[in-house]
């Protein structure tokens, strides 16, 4: 019955992401797996500000993605429509495609049913920048780019380092840098504001390495 799938879709964003995944692949099936579980945990902990920092390592084709860049910003803002994400990956068009289908769910008809209060606002459009009606919205920008100007309450990095960069000392001090002087300055607010990194390691440097030296940090490996 769709009132009872959508109470569902409200809850559970492991559901939420099942949903998720076939609005953008209705030809593929969904293989659900205990790992999709443990993250979409996660990610409801990041929401109820039980973990304000969190770091998810994990191979690639394993739906990191659609997890933490996709269902998790439009679900965050079915419950919430004035939060604002920010969410970067370490190519401007690998981080434009993940806001067209984090866009694609929020405009589905099964998602405007669930959360009815969600609606994307008709000034602010851009598929890399768009906002909802309540003001909040979703922010896409490539890892070492600016992000000038704008705050977040969450700051989702995915994939900030491309694998066959990963070798060289100064793409990687670049991102770590960035890290520090610019992503994580966007906080709207230092104590309640949250960090997600979902990435598979690739260097004992790497951004996952760089933040745990400085901090404490959830991590899922």
């Amino acid at each position: 019955k769709p009132h009872e799938m959508a109470a569902i879709y409200r809850q559970d964003l492991s559901s939420f992401i099942q949903s998720a995944f076939l609005e953008l692949n209705p030809q593929t099936e969904y293989l659900h797996n205990w790992h999709i579980d443990l993250i979409a945990h996660k990610l409801m902990q990041v929401e109820r500000g039980e973990i304000k920092r969190l770091i998810i390592n994990m191979p690639p084709r394993n739906l990191k993605s659609i997890c933490g860049s996709v269902a998790f910003p439009a679900w965050l803002m079915g419950r919430n429509p004035a939060k604002k994400i920010i969410c970067a990956s370490y190519a401007a068009d690998l981080a434009i495609k993940l806001a067209t289908d984090c866009r694609q769910v929020m405009l589905s008809p099964w998602y405007q049913d669930t959360f009815p209060r969600t609606r994307l606002s008709a000034t602010r459009t851009a598929v890399q920048d768009f906002a909802t009606t309540q003001r909040g919205g979703r922010m896409a920008v490539s890892t070492g780019g600016g992000i000038t100007g704008r705050g977040a309450d969450i700051l989702i990095i995915d994939d900030p380092l491309k694998p066959d960069e990963a070798v060289s000392d100064v793409t990687r001090k670049n991102i770590n840098d960035w890290f520090d002087a610019t992503a994580y300055t966007r906080l709207n607010s230092k104590r309640h504001g949250a960090i997600v990194i979902i990435m598979q390691r690739l260097h004992l440097d790497d951004l996952v390495g760089h933040v745990l030296e400085k901090g404490e940090w959830e991590v899922v490996n």
